[in-house]
């Protein structure tokens, strides 16, 4: 499929071949120095990388179903190190190697673990998800998301901070279920879809925790657009190889203003994130959710797969008055 996107018309890495990084853990006393070629200085437990010139693939790769937990978190966290060096990539795609599942949710059973992780990326006052988000939004790289299949709450959160965000027609769904489940989105749901979509259509897509195709998602500015699922990659590609054969600082400089009138204070992000801290750990939470574990909550299952409509059968009284 031509686009008219056209292709970049150099590139700064010492190999023009695609260059794969194998995924494992990389603590920090065994990390090793710094690529100079590429500012990359580490692989991953979760996400699998790949650089092709100043466009690095980031997929994550986390079985059985990509829930975002500590291992995820550490690894975005040491991702955002290293695509902030200034040697670093241009632009970075996240996708995902499960076609059900981008990711899917945080794991519920891991919130404490997971927050520990994020603080790493900012210390203690900023130990939230939203924050660490935040940091995504402001990274010196274009970023972008190429969705297949289902992304919700913290899944979704993480799609809205990146820079652009293009889903599969066919195979994608994004949803907000934190209210059906007892608490608002924590980590910038809020603050990036009133902004995307006005206050009418961030209050339904919030309010109702539905699942939203990729045309609907689309018309309402909750992603950028909805591809045909065969036309997808390669649309992709086009788009990151255009803007990699621009100038590093005309993008960082373009990325910087448009952040400075579109993105949330620090301090909106923190009191969004302090109140999903307070209800998720709550008894109304923990009813709803014990109620979503028996029947296959954060496995591969009907549950997981059409996760707004079982948010709907949950029995009333489940959560309280």
């Amino acid at each position: 499929m031509s686009l008219g996107l056209g292709c970049h018309p150099f590139t700064v890495v010492a190999s023009a071949e695609p260059q794969d990084i194998t995924p494992h853990r990389v603590h920090e006393k065994d990390r090793p120095s710094d690529d100079r070629r590429t500012g990359m200085t580490a692989s991953y437990e979760t996400i699998r990388t790949r650089l092709d010139g100043t466009v690095l693939s980031a997929t994550f790769d986390a079985p059985p179903m990509n829930l975002i937990g500590p291992e995820v978190v550490r690894d975005l966290v040491a991702l955002f190190e290293d695509v902030s060096h200034p040697a670093a990539p241009k632009v970075v795609i996240f996708d995902s190697a499960d076609p059900d599942f981008f990711l899917p949710h945080v794991d519920m059973t891991k919130v404490p673990e997971y927050t520990a992780e994020a603080a790493k990326a900012g210390g203690p006052g900023d130990a939230s998800l939203g924050m660490l988000f935040r940091k995504l939004s402001r990274l010196p790289a274009v970023t972008v998301a190429k969705l297949r299949g289902r992304a919700r709450g913290a899944g979704s959160e993480f799609l809205l901070a990146c820079d652009m965000r293009f889903a599969s027609r066919e195979n994608a769904l994004l949803g907000q279920p934190e209210v059906g489940i007892g608490a608002p989105p924590g980590a910038g749901a809020i603050q990036h879809l009133t902004r995307l979509m006005g206050r009418g259509r961030a209050l339904e897509a919030v309010l109702t925790s539905s699942d939203f195709d990729a045309d609907l998602a689309e018309r309402y500015g909750w992603i950028n657009r909805a591809v045909p699922d065969a036309e997808l990659d390669e649309f992709v590609a086009a788009i990151a190889a255009r803007i990699s054969g621009f100038p590093r600082d005309a993008l960082i400089a373009a990325k910087s203003a448009i952040n400075a009138v579109s993105l949330p204070s620090p301090a909106e992000v923190r009191a969004d994130a302090a109140l999903f801290q307070q209800l998720v750990r709550g008894e109304k939470v923990q009813q709803r959710t014990a109620e979503l574990f028996e029947q296959g909550f954060q496995t591969r299952g009907a549950t997981e797969l059409d996760l707004g409509d079982a948010l709907s059968r949950l029995a009333p009284g489940a959560a309280g008055p």
